[in-house]
């Protein structure tokens, strides 16, 4: 006998409509590269990894970047797409917020409830049609043998009408320039989870596909960049597993470029820390900036809010060159 056999019924679960939820992140307050002013911020080491950007670029090697949520809820979503289609983006990675947070801005324009009230009486995430046609999407992505990403793209690109601000979404923009979105679902941490519509083996078999998209973008990487804004475990976790990887089957991954953004103060960062130190546990700091260059290459991190960094990146790197081309 199962002595664990014993579950919640999810069919019990009740959602309510997004009709009229309250949105801290809408249309109206994402930030815009044609209008915003351009904060100062010029660090020590920037120069020097926008040179390595511009070098990876030149050489066509990856160049790939690894979100947190608060990236998308930071309404940077227009800075990713300019990037994505000059180039200057090869490979986007994001934990399952970020795709949640850009599918919801997509759908009805906003996105980001008031999680302290929401959670008191049981109502947080519990929002229709978020988790039913999130749910629905990597349930016929999974049937077709896509991934996590590439199925959200998918389903955006066969519905127009259920996503008139299709424009400003990151999964969709990616699927129709051909490069690779790719989100790592940890069971249970997503609000998409809660839904009497889930289904745990399509979201575990799509991110599955995901990852081994995440492998070979990483086993290309000799000559490139990874860059992670914000994510403080999934991605630096993914990140360490996947060179492995790479790494064991004999490619050559020593000669890269790594870098950190976020706003965690790690002083000298390249510093041995003893077990004793509270940062020695923060995962970026040694999966992203230390570990992987322990051979070659140079990891760097950065000390600064998103809503800084990406558009200085932007301006750095793609200047007037992506002024309207956001299309939709």
């Amino acid at each position: 006998m199962n002595r664990y056999e014993d579950q919640i019924d999810f069919s019990r679960i009740r959602t309510w409509p997004l009709t009229g939820r309250h949105n801290l992140v809408t249309l109206e307050n994402m930030a815009d590269p044609d209008k915003d002013s351009l904060p100062d911020w010029h660090p020590p080491g920037l120069d020097d990894l926008v040179a390595r950007l511009r070098a990876a670029r030149e050489s066509s090697s990856p160049i790939i970047w690894s979100l947190g949520a608060h990236v998308i809820k930071n309404g940077l979503s227009r800075y990713l797409i300019d990037l994505m289609q000059c180039g200057w983006i090869t490979h986007l990675s994001g934990n399952g917020a970020v795709s949640i947070h850009d599918f919801e801005l997509a759908m009805i324009g906003g996105t980001s409830e008031d999680v302290p009230t929401a959670i008191e009486d049981g109502s947080f995430g519990m929002w229709e049609e978020t988790g039913h046609h999130m749910n629905l999407a990597l349930q016929q992505g999974w049937q077709a043998g896509l991934g996590y990403g590439e199925a959200i793209g998918a389903y955006i690109d066969r519905h127009p009408e259920l996503f008139p601000h299709r424009s400003v979404n990151v999964a969709w923009q990616a699927y129709r320039l051909g490069i690779p979105a790719t989100y790592h679902i940890a069971l249970g941490t997503d609000i998409i989870h809660q839904h009497p519509s889930v289904d745990f083996a399509a979201i575990g078999g799509t991110s599955g596909v995901d990852f081994r998209k995440m492998c070979v973008s990483v086993s290309r990487l000799d000559g490139g960049v990874f860059l992670n804004f914000g994510s403080s475990v999934i991605g630096p976790e993914v990140f360490l597993k996947a060179l492995s990887i790479a790494r064991n089957l004999g490619y050559p991954t020593y000669r890269i470029t790594t870098a950190n953004f976020d706003l965690i103060d790690l002083g000298d960062y390249h510093k041995p820390l003893g077990y004793d130190d509270p940062l020695y546990y923060y995962r970026p700091r040694k999966n992203i900036v230390n570990r992987p260059v322990s051979r070659g290459g140079k990891g760097y991190h950065f000390t600064v809010d998103h809503k800084v960094s990406i558009p200085v990146l932007h301006a750095r790197l793609i200047g007037n060159e992506g002024k309207g081309t956001r299309h939709g």
